[in-house]
């Protein structure tokens, strides 16, 4: 009786809007008491992760986008970006695409994105002839396109909970995350023929213009570069390499752009990113404690037992885990669903025999997917906001590339060799 009155009470304070992290502590601390086993495995769980040498990796990669997204980089970017591809059909959309990719990848699907270039982007978008709807749409979902590169900071919490290693993640989302662009720029590009075709807009390539851009932007555009060469070339460990970035972002925006102040601006950049950050890390210690109990329990077991019932090969598993997790991922944002759920259904895909990478590239595709996913995804809560749109115009702006992302998350789930061509 007191268990129920106690969970139950639990219950209630999540559904009255209790902050997450306080809701999981709560439940792990009334689990383990009623279990009789010591709450103090709850703490030494913590100071297990806290002793991770990779966690770091987290705050100083976030730091990092954050430097990028609040300089002048993201104009800087784009005209080099539209230099290159402009001229092509849908180059603009396509410029977009890979721009919002590159910035996602260091920011992480925080929003920042969506903030920081849709005052750009849109009205280039819109200037070029695309309509408001396209380009809300294309702006909306390309808030979380770029989670699949590295240094995405999802890939980096994913490697920490699912105990896997974060260089191979980096590894396996690259072609994943390719083809999520290669899909979304087709698209783009027979909406952009139809427009040349109408308007007879078509763009000259210029070499002088592209190396103009080249050289107004090299030292940030190379920064993918050095992470990617500094890991794989063997010259630097992932938490090296964040340190390294996170450095060489702070001297070149403060003191070879000076876009931004080291006095005036870096202090409110770092108290914005460790809040972001802070966020993350507070849950993440606070659902060790329930996933342990989970553990233990062998819930996850005892899961498996009952959709074996009902799933009986790993095709239609791999089917309720893409309904489940677009689910997931329309409800929870992405960090709060990896600490939470990865733990629960990696013994249950290890069972089905689905590889622990392709399963974590499954996991993130549907949950970047579900950042555009109605009724509360929310990107399409941050577009509301960012362009004062009502959010039933985002939801149909944002369809059609939902579908599409639906089509890649198939060929993503159901080819593995994608996921694990590059690892192998």
């Amino acid at each position: 009786m007191i268990e129920f009155l106690a969970f139950t009470g639990i219950l209630l304070l999540a559904l009255m809007g209790t902050p997450l992290f306080v809701v999981m502590s709560l439940f792990s601390l009334a689990a383990f008491y009623f279990a009789e086993i010591e709450v103090s495995a709850v703490a030494i769980e913590i100071y297990r992760i806290t002793s991770a040498p990779t966690l770091l990796t987290i705050p100083l990669f976030a730091l990092a986008g954050f430097l990028l997204a609040k300089s002048n980089a993201p104009k800087r970017l784009i005209r080099l970006f539209n230099a290159a591809l402009g001229q092509l059909p849908g180059g603009v959309a396509i410029v977009s695409l890979v721009c919002c990719a590159f910035f996602t990848a260091f920011t992480g699907a925080s929003g920042v994105t969506i903030i920081a270039l849709g005052g750009l982007l849109f009205p280039i978008l819109t200037n070029e002839g695309y309509s408001e709807k396209f380009s809300l749409g294309l702006i909306t979902t390309s808030g979380s396109l770029g989670l699949l590169f590295p240094p995405s900071l999802p890939i980096i919490l994913y490697g920490l909970v699912g105990k896997i290693d974060i260089n191979q993640l980096f590894k396996a989302g690259i072609i994943p995350g390719i083809l999520l662009i290669v899909i979304l720029s087709a698209w783009s590009i027979k909406k952009g023929r139809v427009l040349q075709n109408d308007q007879n807009l078509k763009k000259k390539f210029s070499f002088s213009e592209l190396l103009a851009a080249f050289k107004a932007c090299f030292f940030e555009a190379i920064v993918p570069v050095l992470v990617l060469l500094g890991i794989y070339g063997g010259f630097t460990t992932v938490t090296e390499a964040a340190a390294f970035t996170t450095f060489y972002l702070l001297i070149i925006e403060c003191f070879i752009y000076k876009d931004l102040s080291l006095i005036d601006d870096v202090p409110n950049i770092i108290i914005e990113t460790m809040s972001l950050v802070g966020g993350i890390l507070l849950i993440l210690c606070a659902a060790l404690g329930v996933t342990n109990y989970l553990v233990d329990a062998e819930i996850p077991m005892h899961i498996l037992g009952f959709m074996k019932q009902f799933l009986h090969n790993r095709y239609t598993f791999l089917i309720f885990l893409n309904v489940f997790l677009l689910i997931v991922g329309s409800l929870m944002d992405i960090f709060s669903a990896i600490i939470v759920v990865v733990p629960l259904i990696t013994p249950i895909a290890a069972d089905f025999g689905i590889h622990p990478i392709h399963l974590a590239i499954i996991f993130l595709t549907n949950l970047e997917i579900g950042y555009i996913t109605p009724p509360v995804g929310l990107n399409l809560f941050i577009s509301s906001f960012r362009f004062k749109k009502s959010i039933t115009e985002l939801y149909y702006a944002s369809f059609p590339f939902l579908l599409l992302l639906l089509v890649a998350l198939m060929i993503v789930t159901y080819m593995p060799i994608l996921s694990l061509a590059l690892i192998n």
